[in-house]
């Protein structure tokens, strides 16, 4: 697989991290500016913003949580040359299951359908590294 068509996933799914760090930032710095949180409730580090703002500020550090082993296996592959056709399909199922967890994190909140979300992700990526596992330690 070409190194483009690999890190295409890779890349979309940064541009979902970078998107909601927008939002946030931005949602965050209306909220102080609106006084509906003030600089001494954020300073100490345990922010005190109105729950839709913490929602998104959530969905956003959220991308830094199960997306790190997408991120790791991705940069594990390339190098070992076992970023294949399996591994750039699964990538952006993934990435389409991140969007969908996102999309309920910041909307409805649904805890259902955000855990189905995750859980789709989460077995997705879980087939990933045991295809990359076995294909690495079978050397097929």
């Amino acid at each position: 697989m070409s190194l483009q068509m690999v890190l295409l996933p890779v890349f979309v799914q940064i541009g979902l991290t970078f998107a909601l760090l927008l939002w946030m930032v931005t949602a965050r710095t209306k909220a102080v500016k609106a006084r509906e949180t003030s600089l001494k409730d954020i300073a100490a580090g345990q922010p005190k913003y109105p729950p839709r703002i913490a929602q998104i500020g959530n969905c956003f550090s959220n991308q830094f949580e199960i997306p790190v082993l997408f991120y790791f296996l991705i940069a594990l592959a390339l190098p070992l040359r076992r970023a294949d056709l399996f591994i750039v399909l699964m990538s952006w199922v993934f990435v389409v299951t991140r969007f969908a967890h996102a999309g309920v994190f910041v909307t409805s909140n649904n805890i259902q359908q955000r855990s189905m979300a995750w859980f789709a992700g989460a077995l997705v990526l879980l087939a990933m590294w045991l295809y990359f596992a076995l294909k690495l330690l079978l050397l097929i």
